[in-house]
């Protein structure tokens, strides 16, 4: 064998090794983040002004129901 050649080998392979697992580790956590939201964003931060708005743009409630609703929550 050649010793000067396959002396150094075991750097660049042990190196590349790190970064495949980091890599495969940074898209575990990215998949497992997506299948699995923290919550942050989810419905039930909104306002009640916000559910409000959207429950009149659905046609869930009348423009009147509407203005009772929001002059309530205002006061």
């Amino acid at each position: 064998m050649m010793p000067g050649i396959m002396t150094w080998w075991w750097v660049p392979m042990a190196l590349l090794s790190v970064v495949f697992f980091v890599v495969i580790l940074i898209i575990l956590f990215w998949v497992l983040g997506k299948l699995y939201p923290s919550g942050r964003q989810s419905h039930s931060s909104s306002t009640a002004l916000e559910v409000l708005k959207e429950r009149l743009a659905r046609g869930e409630i009348t423009e009147e129901e509407y203005r009772r609703l929001k002059k309530i929550l205002e006061e």
